[in-house]
């Protein structure tokens, strides 16, 4: 296809109009991109560093592999408090901008009927029988 830009460029234009309708110029692996962002990048179900099928392979010493799984499954516990914790502050910050609004909202219609309401002269209030 580049060559054929280079020689005769209708040329090339017509083979990249065939493969873009052809369907060979689409990603292929979108799917797979899709799946694994939406697993929180590989953290997912299958655990922390969990990012293909069969996990990290073994370094052959034991002891370092326990370590690390016990590392990576106290960075996800982590990450997880994080989370909450942050989800914890957007609440909060979500009540105190609520409620300022509601504060404005009163203030504005307790000024819009102190400006509504009618005035009456004090003499006639005075005029009035008692009942």
């Amino acid at each position: 296809m580049v060559v054929s830009f280079v020689v005769f460029w209708p040329l090339g234009l017509a083979i990249l109009g065939y493969m873009i309708w052809s369907g060979r110029m689409r990603c292929k692996n979108k799917g797979k991109v899709a799946a694994f962002n939406a697993t929180g990048f590989g953290m997912g179900k299958g655990g922390p560093g969990r990012w293909y099928r069969g996990g990290f392979p073994s370094s052959g010493n034991r002891a370092f592999d326990d370590y690390r799984e016990e590392t990576l499954n106290r960075l996800q516990e982590e990450h997880e408090e994080f989370q909450a914790f942050l989800e914890k502050l957007r609440h909060a910050r979500d009540k105190s901008e609520f409620d300022q609004f509601m504060a404005d909202r009163t203030k504005r219609a307790e000024a819009t009927d102190v400006e509504d309401a009618p005035e009456t002269d004090a003499k006639d209030e005075g005029d009035k029988p008692a009942a």
